[in-house]
């Protein structure tokens, strides 16, 4: 099934989620923001990016995608326009957003900016929002060797972000179509 645009923003049409072909987005192309994820948080390894790829994929809820937002994809911090990892290596941290349903129910009521919706990003200041996610925050603060934060959103929120406020990010984990 062909990608379809809804409000400017292409969408799998099976799924309706994020599509890898979106085109531009803040600026950057789909290969542009691949490129500065990989030279910036990968050390210009993409054997190391696809590591990290595979790993979130084995560990998140089957029909769940995932999307890489923030420094890493832009090259700068969103607060002061510092570049990546201006405070020192492995300062930056790593932002994943898990798009689906599944994924939002692993929040506890008390982790959400909108409840239900879209939660706050399991971190070193929230811990204890998603119990069952912080072995994989963990280990892909290992591979990193930085913070990594993982929060959850339903696809409505990143189609506002992506879309309509041109907030760029990385589709790493796409939702599986069924046809």
């Amino acid at each position: 099934m062909a990608d379809e645009v809804r409000n400017g923003v292409p969408f799998d049409g099976a799924q309706g989620t994020p599509s890898k072909s979106r085109g531009v987005q803040g600026g950057l192309t789909e290969e542009e923001k691949r490129s500065n994820v990989i030279r910036l948080a990968f050390g210009g390894s993409p054997e190391r990016f696809e590591e990290f790829c595979r790993t979130v994929r084995q560990d998140i809820p089957d029909g769940t995608a995932v999307v890489l937002r923030g420094s890493a994809v832009t090259g700068q911090r969103w607060k002061d326009g510092a570049p990546f990892d201006a405070d020192g290596p492995g300062t930056s941290d790593l932002d994943l957003t898990l798009v689906g349903d599944e994924a939002v129910a692993l929040f506890k009521l008390t982790g959400f900016f909108v409840p239900g919706v879209h939660s706050r990003p399991v971190s070193e200041d929230d811990p204890d929002i998603a119990p069952s996610l912080i072995p994989l925050r963990e280990t892909l603060m290992a591979m990193t060797g930085r913070p990594v934060n993982i929060q959850a959103s339903r696809d409505v929120v990143i189609q506002f972000r992506g879309g309509l406020l041109d907030q760029p990010y990385l589709t790493l984990v796409e939702t599986p179509r069924h046809e």
